[in-house]
């Protein structure tokens, strides 16, 4: 992805005096991020709803800070309105992903760990919805996602979102919701550097962390982290994943561009992790 000439004027306005040398940008969901390796990250919102929630975001890492005993890009200062859009620059967080299938089963439970331990009760107002509405969330793929996708998959996608929502309650926990490679980086040491991107950060299901870490690592891994409870609700929880991409989407109001491109990735998930 190229380093637009409107992305630099954005990040040089977020970081005032800071050379911007050497500067290179990575996609995400919501944000196009402007990497200063060594020195800084600046996300710039892509839409008025990401742009909205970055004052959240940017209070959130501020607290987290002090309570995870692993660093978290911190904002470097508030968030910034410029080229039409909202900006946020945080530190850098050094380190690099795990190869897929790779990952030390004491580290990762060490990870789960310490998100468990957080007292969540302060940090409430800034975590986002629960990832669940369940009500919701049917009438969301009954009406939304469904008619989107081939009708060979409806039964199978009727049949995951089912299993999700008969999962029973179990205690709530800090969720970072998107413990995947790129967001958790480690040193060569083996250490954890840190964790990156809590724009999904909630109060749910501890097993949704291990699922995305199971998806990440491997399950085999997984298992060595994990109770055998747990690693039941992380399987049933990863198989609803596709499905949420293409429901995200249609709740965000994305545009038809977006959906269709979740769609597609939805349809050869389906085709990768089943077989009807």
């Amino acid at each position: 992805m190229p380093l637009s000439e409107r992305l630099l004027v954005i990040a040089g306005q977020a970081l005032p005096g800071v050379p911007l040398d050497g500067a290179r940008v990575t996609g995400g969901e919501f944000h196009d991020v402007v990497l200063l390796p060594g020195v800084a990250a600046v996300r710039v919102a892509r839409n008025a709803a990401a742009a909205a929630t970055l004052p959240r975001s940017a209070a959130l890492l501020d607290r987290l800070a002090d309570v995870l005993p692993f660093p978290v890009p911190r904002p470097l200062g508030p968030v910034t309105e410029a080229g039409g859009t909202s900006a946020l620059a945080v530190s850098w967080v050094d380190g690099a992903p795990h190869p897929r299938g790779t990952g030390d089963p004491e580290r990762l439970g060490a990870l789960l760990a310490a998100l468990a331990a957080v007292d969540v009760a302060p940090l409430r107002p800034l975590l986002g919805p629960p990832y669940l509405h369940p009500g919701c969330w049917t009438d969301v793929v009954e009406d939304g996602v469904l008619p989107l996708l081939p009708a060979r998959w409806h039964a199978e996608v009727r049949r995951r979102t089912e299993a999700v929502l008969a999962l029973p309650p179990v205690p709530p926990s800090l969720v970072h919701c998107d413990l995947v490679g790129p967001n958790v980086h480690w040193l060569p040491s083996g250490a954890l550097a840190g964790v990156l991107d809590w724009d999904f950060a909630q109060e749910f299901d501890p097993a949704l962390d291990a699922a995305c870490l199971g998806r990440w690592h491997g399950w085999d891994v997984l298992r060595a982290v994990v109770d055998d409870a747990t690693w039941r609700r992380a399987r049933i929880w990863a198989d609803s994943f596709g499905i949420e991409h293409v429901g995200s989407a249609l709740l965000n109001g994305e545009p038809p561009a977006v959906v269709d491109h979740h769609v597609s990735g939805t349809i050869e998930w389906l085709e990768r992790t089943c077989h009807p």
